[in-house]
């Protein structure tokens, strides 16, 4: 279940911050800002029903997911395919994330 909330909370950070780059970089109407904010504060209480003891593991794990979303979101949404090196370098995030949040459970 945590996968789900990590992909959702990621979804929601990464459609915040663009709104905010659609605004500031692109020039797009400041409107943009309240689905952006909106957006923001929706992953941030998505981010707390992560199954984690520590907030700052839930936290670190996930880090991995947002890189892998926001490649997804770099080839969805602006139509930019990633490089090789950008697949690599995400399931190497994804593979720390995965020992970042499951890891305890292992050494226990």
């Amino acid at each position: 279940m945590s996968a789900l909330w990590f992909l959702f909370a990621a979804f929601c950070e990464i459609a915040g911050c663009y709104a905010f780059w659609l605004w500031l970089r692109l020039g797009r109407s400041a409107i943009w800002i309240l689905p952006g904010v909106l957006s923001l504060l929706l992953f941030a209480l998505i981010l707390t029903r992560v199954e984690a003891a520590y907030a700052g593991r839930a936290y670190a794990a996930y880090g991995g997911v947002y890189i892998v979303a926001s490649l997804g979101w770099l080839a969805w949404v602006e139509r930019s395919p990633p490089q090789l090196t950008d697949l690599l370098g995400a399931g190497l995030c994804l593979a720390g994330a995965a020992l970042i949040l499951y890891g305890p459970q292992w050494s226990a």
